[in-house]
């Protein structure tokens, strides 16, 4: 017999900048995403997944966003290594990372992200892609 879970959805992201990952969960909550978890490392937010993932009877993430800054190609290679398993539990991965051309898209896609979102310096644009975030969420 399993036991109910009085774990509540939530949203796992993955951010190695505290202050971005402030930033962006405080516009996600404004536009209704549910609880949002944080991780602020690779090493955590992989860590997290793996345990969290092993253990059917706890809520998993409706949602992880990976928005990773210590190297260029940190999302793409987070995508790479994490994408078979959270596929195979049926969530899909975000990245949020700077403008890219259609080939950067394209690749990261091709690795295994089910959406692509854009940092974004101009506020009122900042909001509209927290919308698109929540709104590929639900």
């Amino acid at each position: 017999m399993n036991e109910v879970s009085n774990d509540l959805p939530f949203i796992a992201l993955i951010d190695d900048d505290r202050h971005s990952a402030h930033l962006l969960t405080r516009m996600l909550l404004s536009h209704g995403a549910p609880q949002i978890r944080h991780f602020g490392s690779i090493a955590a937010g992989e860590a997290f997944l793996g345990q969290r993932l092993a253990d059917v009877d706890r809520e998993w993430p409706g949602l992880v966003i990976v928005d990773l800054k210590a190297y260029s190609d940190a999302n793409l290679e987070f995508v790479v290594r994490n994408q078979a398993l959270l596929r195979q539990k049926g969530i899909p991965l975000a990245v949020m990372t700077q403008t890219t051309d259609r080939a950067g898209r394209q690749a990261l896609h091709e690795a295994g992200a089910a959406a692509v979102f854009f940092r974004q310096a101009e506020l009122e644009a900042y909001r509209h892609e927290a919308a698109a975030i929540v709104s590929f969420w639900a």
